[in-house]
Order: C-alpha cells, then sequence, then structure tokens
C-alpha cells in the first residue's frame, strides 16, 4: 500500500507513560468527503479529521496521520501496518472476525444511490458502481446491476456525471456531499438501504488497551453532547445522531 502523505502530528502527554504519549498511526484515505477530504491547502480535513484530533486528545494518544487508499486498508492493519483506521469504516460481522472495532462514532446509516438529473428508479437496474472492497460493493454483488468498481468515491460520482454509470451506490452523506457540489446535475434515487453497524474506529484485535482508551473518549463525547454537535455541524441538523 503507498502511502500518499503524512498530514499532520499532534503531540500530547500520556496518563500511562512516564517517557512521553502513547505514539498512535491513524490511517484515512483523505478522499471520502465529508467525512475525510484534502482541502484547498492541501490538509487532511472533514469529520472525521476533527473528531480524532478530539479523541486523541482526550485519550491522551500521539496521533499521527496518515493517507493511504483505500483498498486493502483492512488486511495492512491486519498485518500490523497500520495502528488504527478512521476513514468511514462500517462495522459488519465479516469485519469483526478478522480486526476488531471500537463502540461506533456514528450510527448505522442509509446507502443511497446517486444518479443523473432527471434519471428514474429503472437505473439502480444498469450500470452502477460503487468504491471497492466496500459494504456498497458487496450490496451490488448480489444484484442484476451490473456492476463496475472504482478507488475512490470522487471517481465514483465523475463516473456518473460523466455517463459511465447510470447509478453509484454510496453513504446518504456523500450522497448529499456530492448533490450539493454539482447543483442540479445530480439526484439520489431510490430509498435508502440500512447497512452495517455504525461506523468506527478499526484497530487490530491484540490492541485492546488502544481500543479502550478510544472507547472512554468516543464514550465522553456522546455523553457531553459534544460528538452529536460535530455530527450535526458536518452532516446537518437532520443527520443520525446518538
Amino acid at each position: 500500500m503507498r502511502i500518499i502523505a503524512v498530514i499532520a502530528v499532534l503531540a500530547f502527554c500520556s496518563l500511562s507513560c512516564a517517557g512521553g504519549a502513547d505514539r498512535v498511526e491513524l490511517v484515512t484515505e483523505g478522499a471520502y468527503p465529508p467525512y475525510n477530504f484534502i482541502n484547498d491547502r492541501g490538509e487532511l480535513d472533514g469529520f472525521e479529521r476533527e473528531l480524532g484530533d478530539e479523541l486523541c486528545r482526550r485519550a491522551r494518544l500521539e496521533c499521527e496521520w496518515v493517507t493511504a487508499d483505500w483498498e486493502g486498508l483492512i488486511a495492512d492493519l491486519a498485518n500490523g501496518k497500520y495502528d488504527a483506521i478512521m476513514t468511514g469504516v462500517t462495522i459488519t460481522a465479516e469485519r469483526d472476525a478478522v480486526i476488531d472495532f471500537t463502540q461506533p462514532y456514528l450510527p448505522p446509516g442509509a446507502a443511497v444511490f446517486v444518479a443523473a438529473a432527471g434519471a428514474g428508479e429503472g437505473v439502480v437496474r444498469g450500470t452502477v458502481g460503487a468504491q471497492v472492497a466496500t459494504i456498497f460493493a458487496a450490496y451490488l454483488s448480489d444484484s442484476t446491476a451490473i456492476v463496475r468498481e472504482y478507488p475512490t468515491t470522487p471517481e465514483l460520482v465523475e463516473a456518473v456525471l460523466g455517463g459511465e454509470l447510470d447509478a453509484a451506490l454510496v453513504s446518504q452523506a456523500v450522497a448529499q456531499e456530492a448533490v450539493a457540489l454539482h447543483g442540479e446535475e445530480l439526484v439520489t434515487v431510490g430509498p435508502g438501504l440500512a447497512l452495517g453497524l455504525g461506523v468506527g474506529i478499526a484497530v487490530r484485535e491484540e490492541d485492546g488497551e488502544l481500543r479502550r482508551k478510544l472507547d472512554e473518549a468516543i464514550g465522553a463525547m456522546k455523553e457531553d453532547g459534544s460528538l452529536n454537535a460535530l455530527i450535526r455541524r458536518w452532516f446537518g441538523a437532520g443527520a443520525a445522531a446518538f
């Protein structure tokens, strides 16, 4: 897996380590707006960047952000290449069999189809795209549609805009971001699909202490309302929250 860029280093004191903070390499895609993306200044930005910074602060971890291509991230984590993944990873039983998850920092959300403006319901049975190695691609594998997989979500959206795809299956938040960005060129089609058990931080199964620290930080943000406030600021007032 090719690391594209080291984005930022956060340094804080540790409660448990007299010689300095516990260092954690936190990997994200940097191409999944509004969850995470590279902004106009070339910096990692988005909901997960802001949330991850706050979780690391509360857990007293020294977190180093890196970006990497999505495909293969879970296998790389299991093999020890990274300490944690925070890039819109939906919790599923299949993934939980090979890695571990914190409690969800986003509740289960809907997946929706994005299509060109004016499209009808039938586009979901045409040529449909999804990001490779995602729950969306897995769902489409059982459909009658012609399925094409793309490395990133922005490439999926461009394929719909360019007519290569009749529709793309993405998370509701990604769909809303794409529709807002492209004005009247895109619409969502069909009812939302409930997939997965929410979004959590993925860690190795043997890293129980890291999971515990992150779990406590997520739990504290749920309790004081700051997590819901962050969700609504990035995903809108009507977004599902805790």
